[in-house]
């Protein structure tokens, strides 16, 4: 829905048209808005449970009146109070979707909250934006056999929502290996044609998904995303001295060593000896049932995530020249790697932070997904604005 404001009284003055309202539910610390907000969005009323990331959001965007964040269970929002909008945004719970959670689907003590905004969503009748957007984990695609999202496309159609399924990972934008999912629903889907039946955003899966008769699914015309960034993790490490009280003792050191496999021990030992510094980030597992520690060979990150215990962090390789350093992966590395380096951190606790940022979405992911395909959506531009990119790809 789109405003119209004027300058002054007076008659046959070109109305100006204002930044297109959105509501972010489960918001956490406010990524999508960022995202949102590049792409010409006014994020007017926001939603989550967690009152840690509350603290962040509001120490970061330090809002005035005009935004309204609801610190509670989404199951109490009442649909009544939402301001208009033209667009709703949910970054719903992933932990009984993702391959790090329960696997327990929709179904889930946290995921279900997805329900909960289908009702809310019900619940605003005609006053329910044109737009909505899932952003959830891949997982979800292949929960309980495909029936989980099923149930969600569905749902979503219950309520007049034609669904574009998208899969795109943030590694197109900053070094973070970070894929998710994106369902876009719209109540005026566009008219399909040759250039929208085939995206790398929409993969093979998806293909059983657009084939369901029993679904109401569209295929938006897209332009090709950017190609998968192969190094950067380097360039966004947090300078810090080798003597910084974070770097790893040698005691540590040498059991993290003593913890990789054969193949993972001559990697790091080929770094250490080679000229120059790099970084590479780890991740620990449990093989067998025994922790263990795995380097990555690229310069790139792993995927993310909340960090509740030692074993979902990151740690950051420092190689190179003959040294080893080794050390848990910073805040402002994690906010980087989201794409929100700039984001406010005083006062963050470190975990807190960690938490925050590993339980959230890419900003520059939302910053393409708003600005090439939902905002053309609502001002009608969404073929036109296609049509020019593969031309201008094209010269």
């Amino acid at each position: 829905m789109f405003e119209r404001c004027y300058d002054s009284p007076v008659a046959n003055i070109t109305p100006i048209r204002q930044r297109p309202q959105a509501l972010e539910f489960f918001a956490g610390i406010g990524l999508a808005r960022i995202g949102l907000e590049a792409a010409g969005f006014k994020v007017a009323w926001a939603n989550d449970y967690e009152p840690d990331k509350h603290a962040m959001y509001a120490a970061h965007f330090n809002d005035g009146p005009d935004h309204t964040y609801v610190v509670g269970d989404v199951g109490k929002v009442a649909a009544a109070d939402l301001p208009s909008a033209s667009l709703a945004w949910a970054s719903s719970p992933c932990t009984d979707l993702s391959l790090a959670g329960s696997r327990a689907g929709l179904a889930g003590k946290e995921s279900n909250a997805f329900w909960l905004w289908v009702n809310i969503l019900r619940d605003m009748e005609e006053r329910a934006p044109e737009v909505v957007v899932l952003e959830n984990v891949i997982g979800l695609a292949t929960s309980h056999g495909g029936e989980d999202l099923r149930s969600a496309i569905r749902a979503l159609n219950d309520i007049g929502y034609s669904i574009d399924l998208l899969s795109m990972d943030a590694r197109r934008f900053v070094p973070q290996s970070r894929p998710r999912m994106f369902l876009v629903g719209t109540k005026n889907p566009p008219a399909e044609d040759e250039r929208s039946l085939a995206s790398e955003l929409r993969p093979d899966w998806a293909q059983n998904f657009y084939g369901d008769e029993s679904l109401r699914m569209h295929r938006a015309p897209l332009p090709e995303p950017p190609a998968f960034l192969l190094e950067g993790f380097g360039k966004v490490v947090e300078t810090m001295p080798m003597d910084d009280e974070r770097w790893w003792d040698a005691d540590r050191t040498n059991a993290f060593v003593r913890s990789l496999s054969p193949t993972q021990r001559e990697r790091v030992i080929q770094l250490r000896k080679s000229a120059g510094v790099k970084y590479r980030t780890a991740y620990r597992r449990t093989r067998n049932g025994v922790p263990v520690w795995e380097v990555r060979a690229d310069d790139v990150s792993g995927c993310l995530r909340t960090a509740r215990g030692g074993s979902s962090k990151q740690a950051v390789v420092r190689l190179g020249n003959g040294r080893l350093k080794v050390r848990w992966m910073t805040p402002l590395e994690y906010a980087r790697l989201m794409g929100a380096g700039d984001f406010n951190l005083s006062g963050a606790r470190n975990n807190q932070a960690l938490f925050a940022f590993g339980d959230a979405v890419a900003v520059p992911a939302v910053e393409w997904l708003a600005s090439k395909y939902l905002m053309p959506l609502l001002n009608g531009t969404l073929g036109s604005a296609t049509r020019t990119e593969v031309l201008a790809s094209a010269r």
